[in-house]
């Protein structure tokens, strides 16, 4: 069984599945970066061409992911049944830079799949742990098939060597009650006891950010799958037009009757007569002189080609026809716009969903680093999202106000509503707070005087605001 296996039959394990997944990982990395190798071309013509001809890349990969990842913000996480954000919650995800690293968690998480987090202990500050948002070229997991939580997980990195030394290899793995490391040395693995962590909290600490997983797909799958034909395609398309724009698009002038010398400067060096281009004069040798021009030849065949594989992207992606340069000569109405990004919100909205769960996974683990244990409230943990979708601020405070108003919103949610940080949240209860004493302090002091100090004496009572001073106590007959 799982739990049974030792700890180098899981590191072995996880190393080898890793490798195997690396290529493919490597290859969708490079489709988002738009360093990928020019696809539909012969290989004898690649090679005869050499660096002569470079492709243009139309990164639409890049665009399906950024555009996503641009509605996917976190803005706090609530314990069940509280009105408020959890400011503990909070002040650990501020620490950990997690906003800067939730970004670049999402982002390698819908290109190429998925990411990690990985939380740990910080040896400066019991009260704080360290929480890392990772790569899957680096990090690996495998999930119980009984809870499909992570059931071992390992973190593969190279520190570079000094003065002329080899770099050295490390692999962490993460079990659910310890944590390894271990060192490459003349080929074979060593634990560095020194490094290792037992914890025994019951939790590999390793939590997986899948884009779109399925149930026999646990690790997520690339938002870019879908339109890597499409973007090779129009890459080949695009680096077609340019070849075609070298030798075809402008016009090309000949002439007949003309001798190679005919072609030569001042010094008697001759010219590049017969080069192929752009611009240059195309010559052939015969007793009559004649010039003339060929034609030049349209490129609107790959305008309209790639315009087709941009309408097909928009329709797989959910990207509004905007987003990839399909505009009209009528520009749209704001409702239009709005009604565009229909598909482009609600896969956003799929995506909360679906990486909501890893992150409140993520700071339970980072409770039971913290505590030793995880309190009944924050296993209902939900994580608070800013709204995907792109209505003006205006039509948004409008029906605010109109819901609170109404008694059909609580303040702390208008404020959520409306986009505010839990920092701002946070500062706006204490501006509003800090009002109240001040308004009270105020009435206090017209009716009854300054008001005391916090540790100070009861005041005397005094006569009331309006209306007569109150009557002594009666005193007791003498006996």
């Amino acid at each position: 069984m799982l739990r049974d296996a030792a700890p180098e039959d899981w590191r072995d394990y996880l190393i080898k599945a890793h490798d195997a997944e690396l290529l493919q990982l490597n290859l969708l990395n490079a489709y988002y970066e738009g360093t990928q190798p020019l696809s539909y071309l012969a290989p004898e013509l690649l090679a005869e061409l050499n660096e002569r001809m470079r492709q243009v890349v139309i990164n639409w990969p890049q665009l399906v992911v950024d555009s996503l990842e641009e509605r996917l913000d976190v803005e706090g996480f609530r314990y069940a049944r509280a009105e408020q954000t959890a400011d503990d919650i909070w002040d650990m995800w501020q620490a950990n830079d997690l906003d800067e690293g939730s970004q670049q968690g999402h982002v390698d998480s819908i290109a190429l799949g998925r990411a990690y987090t990985i939380t740990g202990p910080d040896e400066a500050d019991d009260d704080m742990p360290v929480i890392t948002v990772e790569s899957p070229l680096d990090v690996f997991t495998a999930a119980d098939p009984r809870t499909r939580h992570t059931a071992a997980g390992i973190k593969r990195w190279e520190e570079p060597g000094f003065a002329g030394e080899q770099p050295t290899k490390y692999t962490n793995l993460y079990l659910p009650n310890a944590r390894f490391t271990y060192v490459r040395v003349k080929g074979k693995w060593q634990e560095d006891t020194d490094l290792r962590w037992e914890h025994n909290l019951g939790d590999a600490l390793v939590q997986v950010l899948a884009n779109r997983p399925r149930i026999k797909r646990p690790l997520g799958t690339s938002e870019m799958s879908s339109v890597l034909p499409l973007s090779d395609a129009a890459n080949k398309q695009a680096s077609d037009m340019m070849v075609a724009a070298e030798y075809h698009a402008m016009p090309r002038r000949w002439a007949t009757g003309m001798a190679r010398e005919d072609f030569a400067d001042a010094d008697g060096n001759p010219l590049g007569s017969f080069s192929a281009l752009a611009g240059r004069l195309w010559v052939n040798e015969s007793t009559d002189v004649k010039f003339g021009q060929f034609p030049e030849a349209s490129l609107t065949n790959f305008h309209d080609s790639i315009r087709l594989l941009a309408q097909l992207v928009a329709s797989l992606s959910g990207l509004p026809p905007a987003y990839l340069g399909l505009t009209t000569d009528n520009p749209p109405s704001a409702d239009g716009i709005r009604s565009a990004e229909t598909r482009l919100v609600k896969r956003a909205e799929r995506r909360q969903r679906g990486l909501g769960g890893p992150w409140e996974r993520t700071m339970r683990s980072a409770l039971r680093v913290r505590d030793g244990e995880v309190s009944p409230e924050a296993r209902r943990l939900e994580t608070v999202w800013r709204d995907p979708a792109t209505p003006t601020y205006a039509q948004k405070a409008d029906a605010v106000v109109k819901l609170h108003g109404a008694g059909l919103l609580p303040t702390e949610q208008a404020w959520e509503d409306l986009g505010y940080s839990a920092e701002q949240r946070s500062r706006m209860r204490r501006m509003q707070q800090d009002a109240l004493d001040r308004a009270m302090g105020d009435d206090y002091a017209a009716g009854y005087g300054p008001k005391p100090p916090a540790d100070g004496p009861e005041p005397a009572p005094g006569p009331a605001p309006d209306g007569p001073a109150p009557a002594a106590d009666p005193q007791p007959a003498a006996a």
